[in-house]
């Protein structure tokens, strides 16, 4: 059977709960992609053009990961996970992305989301970067039964 990492970027924790079940259904490791500096309340105001995360999603700045993944090589498949923002993935995913090699990688995104579909966030995703294996997107609300992300991965 492959071994799979679900990668998680969680600001406000909703995200890492659904990586939590995730990774517990199918038996995966789990890694957390933290930015070396915290998000607060304020720095996730998106209606606030000013907040950290509205300056960095328009100016595509990508904060530092606190974290390496160890051991990535042992890895066949990686789930990687996280909200929605601005309809598109976060810019320390694709921080993540750059950083690490996983070019023979399959990968596999879900993501949360209150309202927005991951269509416009996979087509993201392939277009920043064409190069590596995305599988398949979901958009997952951590209602969905252990059976589901067991079924999603196969």
């Amino acid at each position: 059977m492959s071994k799979v990492l679900v990668s998680y970027f969680s600001a406000s924790g909703i995200t890492k709960g659904v990586a939590e079940r995730v990774a517990c259904a199918i038996n995966g490791d789990i890694f957390e992609i933290e930015p070396i500096e915290k998000y607060t309340d304020e720095d996730l105001d998106w209606t606030n053009k000013q907040s950290r995360s509205s300056i960095e999603m328009n100016e595509n700045i990508k904060p530092e990961i606190l974290n390496k993944v160890s051991n990535l090589d042992k890895y066949d498949i990686i789930c990687l996970a996280f909200p929605i923002w601005w309809y598109k993935e976060p810019t320390i995913i694709d921080k993540f992305l750059e950083e690490n090699n996983i070019l023979n990688k399959k990968i596999y995104v879900f993501v949360t989301s209150g309202s927005s579909s991951i269509d416009s966030t996979y087509k993201s995703l392939k277009s920043n970067f064409p190069n590596l294996n995305f599988v398949d997107g979901k958009r997952f609300t951590g209602r969905e039964s252990d059976e589901e992300y067991i079924n999603w991965i196969k």
